[in-house]
């Protein structure tokens, strides 16, 4: 446990956070968390369930006078995305987070740091530990699998829980109420090439490194760097120079891919074309993200010479179907300023030993836009030779304006803070939109404290910002309508 960390105030949120941030919790590989909050659960003497598919429900009772009130559901999610840099040393399936305090910032070394959506756990678990607070009757629903799938969203049965109002902790703006949010689908392309021998000359390996990254819905209106079209634009720069051997870029469907790497095989009398080729793609790039990718880096270094290259046919097609593939935004929405309506990330792709690969990660608050996306996307794989598979399919959530909770939290906040909170849907994927289909009449809103980074080695969460989100979740807690 960081003891740094832990000893910030609110002690109530950091100090679970310290302990939550020492158990490994990988999406898909929530056994020990699971345990960890089970644990934590009974250990106060409180009702703990964890159904089939890995969600922990912790009930614990109103206070004194607060029985009347309707049962709050507080609800987060206990995986985190596990990105690390590729210069650092860290394995996630047996360490625990390496946190360290920045000033006015949590951070973690060179690993991304779990504040989404660890803190909105330490602050549920501050709820279940207290002793003063005043609240009604709480169910604490801890999720799993958020980040690669929703699968405990998806799987929570239905009758399990009994409140009328769900608290969402995964927003990522203090001062945002949030009331609705993308839907999503996974779309990946897969074709196969036999791989023919590759003739004695020169390799390199070219890497795209250095980028921001970030998260693929949060992040996604920004305009940074793409390290899978990054790579696949200097190819095309190439293409009449190299073979290609391999390939390998991103790895989270839900991150903005930070880098990529590739190996190349190089005829000796092709070489020099591909170093002025390179250099002149290179220099477009850099100074196209000049002031947005500050670190960027694009670099070629001899390498041993594969044995197998992809056959020259496939290589284009390859190159020309990622090149076609959408990514970024695909519309805004006409509805509410300044919000992603639907959009594209490209998050990973692979090219080896016979096989081709690349994974999307599609969003859109409106289902027919993310439709006409995906049926654009199956277009793209079709002209270039590939199948396309759709998995993974989630609702969105529709902003519900006249929410009861909404018009009790717009008025705590004016009163607490002195202005206006900002009432807005968020492009990335939030578990209500599931769960509301499981629990239609539940009330729903999500807020949380400052995160920025999201999914990325540079994810970082503000200090003050948690002491003002614990100040307004205390406040709602005590002002919850009755039933």
């Amino acid at each position: 446990m960081s003891t740094a960390v832990s000893s910030l105030e609110p002690k109530a949120i950091w100090a679970n956070f310290a302990s939550l941030n020492a158990v490994p919790r990988a999406s898909k590989k929530e056994q020990r968390v699971i345990n960890f909050i089970k644990e934590f659960g009974l250990g106060l003497g409180l009702e703990t369930q964890v159904d089939a598919i890995g969600n922990v429900l912790i009930r614990k009772p109103a206070t004194p006078g607060m029985s009347d009130r309707k049962i709050v559901v507080m609800q987060a999610h206990l995986d985190m995305v596990h990105q690390k840099n590729a210069d650092v040393d860290f394995d996630f399936d047996k360490q625990g987070i390496d946190m360290y305090v920045d000033g006015d910032w949590v951070r973690a070394n060179g690993t991304t740091l779990g504040a989404d959506n660890g803190l909105g756990v330490a602050a549920i678990m501050g709820v279940l530990a207290s002793t003063d607070l005043p609240h009604p009757a709480i169910e604490a629903l801890f999720t799993i699998d958020e980040e690669t799938g929703m699968t405990g969203a998806m799987e929570l049965k239905e009758g399990w829980l009994t409140g009328a109002i769900l608290l969402n902790l995964d927003t990522e703006e203090d001062n945002e109420l949030g009331v609705g949010c993308a839907g999503g689908i996974d779309v990946t392309f897969k074709s196969c090439y036999t791989p023919v021998l590759s003739d004695p000359g020169v390799a390199y390996r070219i890497s795209v490194r250095g980028l921001q990254g970030g998260h693929s819905g949060m992040d996604i209106h920004k305009g940074l760097g793409n390290a899978n079209k990054l790579m696949n634009r200097i190819l095309w720069a190439v293409k009449d120079k190299v073979h290609l051997a391999e390939l390998s870029g991103g790895s989270l469907r839900n991150a903005i891919p930070r880098e990529s790497f590739c190996l190349v095989a190089v005829a000796p009398e092709n070489e020099i074309g591909f170093k002025e080729a390179f250099t002149q793609c290179k220099n477009e790039i850099l100074a196209e993200f000049t002031a947005l990718e500050p670190e960027l880096s694009l670099e070629f270094t001899p390498d041993e010479s594969p044995k197998q290259i992809m056959p020259s046919d496939e290589f284009m097609q390859f190159i020309r179907g990622v090149q076609a593939t959408q990514n970024g935004v695909y519309r805004m929405s006409p509805d509410i300023s300044g919000l992603v309506e639907s959009s594209n990330n490209l998050a990973k792709v692979t090219v080896k030993d016979g096989l081709v690969q690349w994974e999307c990660l599609t969003r859109s608050s409106v289902e027919s836009t993310k439709w006409d996306l995906v049926h654009g996307l199956q277009a793209v794989g079709q002209l270039s030779g590939c199948s396309v598979e759709c998995s993974g399919d989630y609702p969105g959530w529709a902003p519900n304006m006249n929410s009861p909770i909404l018009k009790v939290m717009r008025q705590i906040y004016r009163d607490t803070f002195e202005h206006e909170p900002h009432v807005a849907a968020c492009h990335a994927g939030l578990e209500c939109g599931i769960i509301g289909k499981h629990y239609p009449a539940l009330d729903m809103i999500s807020f949380g404290p400052n995160i920025r980074g999201a999914h990325a080695p540079d994810e970082r969460a503000s200090i003050s910002s948690s002491q003002k989100f614990w100040r307004f979740l205390c406040q709602v807690l005590t002002e919850i309508p009755k039933k």
